[in-house]
């Protein structure tokens, strides 16, 4: 994958391109009001688009892969191949993709996304620590060796999130807090930026939990779901400068039209380059 450090590589690419990372979310919704058809076609008519216009201007994707699942091994095939196509363009791709187990399946995702050579290999994943953080050690070393990096869902905006993530583990601090710590130890000793980074909504409200974990801070919820960049300051506080700011429908729903997405992305960017002070 890469000699270089996932951080180090993240850092890198948002001082040279802005910290925007663009979600490609491709919702039937959003297909339909590409005048797209809902099938594989259609999904690959609609993530290429995205790619082409984008690929060369933007520093992260995060192609959710939920809905390129939903197609089978057709839409596999796709966010495959857009993979591919945004890291040769010099973007960084995480997939969303949330997986989380334990022994021998972890060490199947790992080597899904994470190695070397893997079939859908991404500079990111995003993972679940919900069966313990030590689950997530297969992944851990993978990553590590490959030079990739994860995404730790820490601090969520959904509203069912605190049932899990504010409860008290047994040593007294809270479960989200565990993960934070757990990510904290990780990244020490990183120069720069760490490789292991937490997932925390851009919708939640300013935490009492340490966000500064010398790695990097996916905030996914802006535009559409009502996060703001103004807003990212109240949140992350003296760890800003460290979030990677994902916005999804906000950017996509200017297209079809590439001069409508590189507009869309290039306010979104510069929005996020005044806040986060790039």
């Amino acid at each position: 994958m890469s000699n270089q450090p996932f951080g180090a590589r993240l850092r890198a690419a948002m001082d040279t391109r802005g910290p925007l990372c663009v979600g490609i979310d491709p919702h039937a919704h959003l297909l339909a009001a590409w005048d797209l058809p809902d099938d594989p076609d259609g999904l690959a008519s609609f993530t290429y688009g995205v790619v082409d216009a984008l690929a060369d201007r933007v520093a992260v994707f995060k192609p959710q892969s939920a809905f390129f699942e939903r197609f089978g091994s057709a839409g596999i095939a796709v966010l495959e191949q857009a993979t591919i196509r945004l890291r040769e363009a010099g973007a960084l791709v995480i997939i969303d993709a949330k997986r989380g187990d334990i022994g021998s399946t972890m060490d199947g995702y790992a080597a899904a996304y994470l190695a070397e050579k893997a079939p859908l290999a991404c500079d990111a994943l995003t993972v679940s620590p919900y069966l313990g953080f030590g689950s997530l050690q297969p992944a851990i070393d993978v990553a590590r060796e490959s030079g990739a990096g994860l995404f730790v869902l820490a601090l969520t905006s959904n509203p069912e999130g605190p049932q899990f993530q504010s409860a008290r583990t047994a040593d007294g601090p809270t479960v989200a807090g565990a993960v934070l710590d757990g990510l904290r130890s990780l990244n020490a000793g990183a120069e720069g930026l760490g490789s292991f980074g937490a997932v925390v909504g851009a919708t939640i409200k300013p935490t009492e939990e340490v966000l500064d974990i010398n790695g990097p801070l996916l905030a996914p919820g802006l535009g559409a779901q009502g996060g703001t960049a103004e807003g990212l300051a109240a949140v992350f506080g003296a760890a800003v400068r460290n979030v990677v700011p994902s916005s999804s429908r906000e950017i996509l729903g200017a297209g079809p039209s590439a001069s409508g997405l590189k507009d869309a992305a290039d306010r979104a960017n510069d929005a996020f380059r005044t806040v986060l002070g790039y």
